[in-house]
């Protein structure tokens, strides 16, 4: 049975990926699809960021914890320019020590 999903997953996705190379050329070239294609995966990220962050880990409901307080770090080091690697292992050192506590 898992075959059956797996074929229909790849089978989906080719025809997605031929659905969009199929575009015409002059709909690509409109400025407002443009735009909403550069934004599409930003949004999709920050959907999936706030889903991990915010949710708990058995039921529906939202938690406050140390990922949230690990993520408000990782913007306030992004917002002050710090690179990737900083921003990745500050938060999580963040977290840690607020779980320690």
């Amino acid at each position: 049975m898992i075959w059956w999903a797996v074929l229909g997953a790849g089978v989906g996705c080719y025809l997605l990926k031929l659905a969009g190379m199929s575009v015409p050329a002059r709909v690509l070239s409109n400025p407002v699809v443009s735009r909403i294609a550069d934004l599409i995966p930003v949004a999709l990220l920050a959907a999936l960021v706030t889903v991990q962050v915010l949710a708990a880990p058995q039921g529906r409901a939202l938690v406050l914890d140390a990922r949230a307080a690990a993520l408000g770090v990782a913007v306030l080091l992004l917002l002050a320019r710090a690179p990737f690697l900083v921003v990745v292992f500050g938060s999580a050192a963040f977290a840690a020590l607020l779980r320690l506590f």
